[in-house]
């Protein structure tokens, strides 16, 4: 399926779904409370199968803090990208889909470790590089090491 293609099934599924074209990916910008069920739809559906979750990362845009999903049909060969806010930086929080595409269960808690986005539903959502105890997101631009010093 192509870009044009795909554009349009997101859109069916998503109407508030705004895009940003670019070479190699489309990019569709996906409201927080759609993208479980989009998700899903997109992995399902026959004419998509998006059935490989090769990327999934956490980005601080400062403003606010987004989750960026690369999916891969190995069916089809045709690639998209899902791009989610959490406007709220206090409690930053999007819907897990680890129910959907298993590998994002590790992804999703390494985002909340050093991002602190909460995934919703998630079945272990608990830090999985620093310590239980240790305070704070490292990845968020705000975040301050008072022990090492680091700033950028």
């Amino acid at each position: 399926m192509d870009q044009d293609k795909l554009k349009e099934r997101i859109t069916a599924l998503v109407p508030e779904a705004e895009f940003e074209e670019n070479k190699q990916f489309l990019t569709a910008f996906i409201p927080a409370g759609k993208l479980h069920t989009a998700a899903q739809n997109l992995k399902e559906a026959e004419d998509t199968a998006f059935d490989y979750l090769f990327c999934q990362t956490g980005v601080d845009m400062t403003k606010y803090l987004m989750v960026v999903y690369h999916l891969n049909s190995t069916k089809h060969g045709h690639s998209v990208v899902l791009k989610v806010k959490a406007d709220d930086r206090v409690n930053p929080a999007i819907d897990t889909v680890c129910d959907i595409w298993r590998t994002a269960e590790f992804l999703e808690r390494e985002i909340y470790d050093l991002l602190g986005i909460h995934f919703n539903n998630h079945p272990d959502m608990r830090r999985i590089f620093l310590d239980e105890n240790w305070k704070g997101h490292p990845l968020r631009k705000d975040y301050k090491d008072e022990v090492n010093i680091v700033e950028l």
